[in-house]
């Protein structure tokens, strides 16, 4: 009979689970269902204001915004506190998808438009469905995880086809050689796979590449 309650509790956490996820999936699409189009930008948490990578990111999510485009981050500080600065001084839409960690994520005061969650997927899930671009600028794990996931799906066709920027030539450019010599050259993708991919450290290049995208 114990063995038989714990199981019962079990499946009714679960339950609860799914409801909770389904709520944040709701949440998700009504902050952001009418929010036009956008670019979601990524990258370290760590960086300060001093860092050049930090200033780039501002000057290009206020360009963004200048031009139309709603800007969505992770909601966080450094690279993400830059860029939702940037796209708040430009008049645009600063998105933060905040993450709920323990002892983790403080959300910073640059978004105008703000929405928590606890699982990761379900804001993953927000970050691609709402963006035109992904601009990936220099980061760690938690950046390479959104790279590589963005461009999984892209090569899939699980979401539309999306440009891949990774802005920062000096940061980036040895991973697109290794991907070059070692993916395309030992045939682990197909030459077009690398299409996905735009390495630059020029803003108005950016700009050009997500107006295309988007057919503004």
């Amino acid at each position: 009979m114990e063995k038989q309650y714990m199981m019962e509790e079990i499946k009714l956490s679960e339950s609860w689970r799914l409801f909770k996820i389904m709520g944040e999936f709701v949440d998700g699409v009504e902050s952001l269902y009418d929010l036009g189009p956008a670019v979601s930008i990524f990258g370290s948490a760590r960086m300060t204001e001093e860092n050049p990578y930090y200033k780039k990111a501002e000057e290009l999510a206020g360009l963004l915004a200048q031009n139309g485009f709603a800007v969505i981050t992770g909601g966080g500080g450094g690279i993400m506190e830059a860029a939702n600065k940037g796209a708040a001084k430009g008049g645009g839409q600063s998105v933060g998808l905040n993450i709920l960690l323990p002892m983790e994520q403080k959300p910073n005061d640059y978004a105008n438009i703000k929405v928590d969650f606890k699982y990761f997927f379900v804001r993953k899930v927000m970050f691609v469905k709402y963006a035109y671009a992904y601009i990936i600028m220099p980061g760690g794990f938690g950046t390479l995880d959104e790279l590589f996931e963005a461009v999984t799906l892209i090569q899939t066709d699980r979401v539309k086809p999306l440009p891949v920027i990774l802005f920062g030539v000096d940061y980036w450019g040895g991973l697109v050689e290794w991907l070059k010599c070692q993916l395309l050259g030992n045939s682990m993708i197909s030459p077009e796979d690398m299409e996905i991919v735009h390495l630059t450290d020029d803003p108005q290049e950016v700009l050009r590449v997500v107006m295309r995208a988007s057919g503004m």
